[in-house]
């Protein structure tokens, strides 16, 4: 089924052209299926992954704007998903089109369902911390805790360099710490503990060149969460 618009549509059809998300005669691309149509009309996200960028784009205002949101992960796409049946796979993720927008996602296998999904540490902390600690591995919950640990840290910065949205930044901060606490309160042997701490705080994240590529390298064991709210971060 293939949707083509009419004259009577305030949809910004010159910016929809640009990315190449309908064609010259007003039809969608086809590389949209008409469920994928539907949601993006209902404000829904489309996300296009090429390697460590990615682009989303999002209907606002009445379906009237364009938002394009351009990211960069710190590792390849195939990679994260490839390592990411083997065990819980974290990835940073900048919005480069927005200074100080940063996004920390966690990747998990899901074996029943044969696919991977993808969890947003802000949105979905409760989630992910429920995941790792029901591996009762005390390796992996380690390396959940350091990943935390990175993120309240880059927090805590972006405070002071963002007073105007301080009260934002404040609440995400109390998400992370609230499930390092739980963490905390895990038994963990002695021999973690003691490496606990010691690792560096730092964030692999680079600016690159601006993204606008619509081509969507799909894979078949990869989730996004379908949710229309607009991803969470830092504005001026």
């Amino acid at each position: 089924m293939q949707y083509i618009m009419n004259s009577n549509n305030t949809l910004p059809t010159e910016d929809l052209k640009k990315y190449g998300i309908i064609e010259a005669d007003n039809s969608f691309s086809k590389k949209l299926t008409a469920d994928d149509i539907q949601k993006f009309l209902q404000g829904f996200i489309i996300v296009a992954d090429n390697g460590k960028r990615s682009v989303s784009f999002q209907l606002t205002d009445s379906n009237t704007q364009l938002d394009v949101n351009l990211y960069e992960r710190d590792k390849d796409l195939t990679d994260i998903l490839k390592k990411s049946r083997n065990g819980i796979e974290y990835s940073d993720v900048k919005n480069i089109s927005f200074n100080g927008k940063f996004e920390k996602k966690a990747f998990v296998f899901d074996a029943v369902r044969n696919l991977i999904k993808e969890y947003d540490f802000i949105k979905n902390a409760m989630e992910i911390t429920k995941i790792v600690t029901e591996t009762k591995n005390a390796v992996e919950i380690g390396r959940y805790k350091n990943e935390l640990l990175q993120l309240k840290s880059f927090l805590q910065d972006k405070i002071e360099e963002y007073p105007e949205i301080a009260k934002e930044i404040s609440r995400d901060i109390n998400i992370v710490s609230r499930e390092i606490s739980a963490i905390d309160s895990i038994s963990l042997p002695k021999e973690l503990k003691r490496k606990e701490g010691k690792e560096d705080v730092q964030l692999n994240v680079n600016d690159t060149d601006r993204y606008q590529d619509i081509n969507r390298e799909r894979d078949e064991e990869f989730e996004h969460n379908e949710e229309a709210e607009r991803p969470r971060g830092f504005r001026r």
